[in-house]
């Protein structure tokens, strides 16, 4: 066998060929062992986890390098062993007897935000609105605020859009009191009348009241106002 140098060609012997073709053998079987010791551990880790968690490549990194990781992923989404929910998202097969193939339920595509989002997350003011029953309106947009950046999350053909909110406003110990700020914020000063502040004085229970003086610092001075007045119009009822 000849390999050709650019001022002369370079003879091979036998022996040589045996030990190159040795070396690529060798080789290539260290790199398919590699590939399903990874394969391997991806599914182990899925098949441990939470059942209806939502897992993205960044979760196996410590595993293998990137390209090994989508290569393991798609390999195992084309097998069935387990379902594409997006683009990077990924899940174990769910099923129901009635719907057949189902998505990420809602919980789990919660804890995805939390953890893409780089900061905890809360619902918009919109939403948090609806739920004290200050509002009608039903929020369809899929957003959600989060003291991390802003940024979109792909999901499947729809995205996600994460809204960045100062930490100041939701860093408050009674979990009620925060969804009071990001709901009057968003109501707006000059919206919020007599008839809001006693529909929060009524929806919201002794204990969410009792609370909100000690997070009136986490609010805006006009919000605080109305956290004191509350609590104290609860403490003279």
């Amino acid at each position: 066998m000849e390999f050709f140098h650019a001022r002369k060609p370079v003879i091979l012997h036998a022996c040589h060929c045996q030990i190159i073709t040795h070396f690529f053998l060798t080789y290539s079987i260290v790199i398919n062992k590699r590939a399903n010791s990874i394969d391997s551990a991806i599914l182990d880790l899925i098949r441990s986890g939470p059942q209806d968690r939502v897992w993205i490549p960044q979760d196996f990194l410590d595993l293998g390098s990137r390209a090994a990781v989508d290569k393991v992923l798609s390999r195992n989404c084309k097998s069935g062993f387990i379902n594409r929910a997006g683009r990077g998202l990924y899940h174990m097969p769910r099923n129901h007897t009635t719907l057949g193939s189902l998505g990420p339920s809602y919980d789990a595509m919660q804890d995805l935000i939390q953890r893409k989002a780089g900061g905890n997350v809360f619902p918009t003011g919109a939403h948090a609105a609806n739920v004290l029953g200050l509002s009608d309106q039903i929020p369809m947009r899929s957003c959600y605020l989060t003291t991390g950046p802003t940024r979109r999350i792909g999901n499947g053909k729809s995205e996600i859009l994460l809204r960045h909110v100062s930490p100041r406003f939701v860093s408050t110990k009674g979990p009620k009191s925060a969804q009071v700020i990001l709901a009057l914020r968003w109501i707006g000063r000059r919206s919020v009348d007599e008839d809001i502040i006693s529909k929060l004085r009524r929806n919201l229970s002794p204990s969410d009241r009792a609370a909100l003086p000690a997070d009136a610092a986490c609010a805006p001075a006009w919000i605080a106002d109305i956290f004191i007045r509350i609590a104290k119009d609860s403490t003279t009822a």
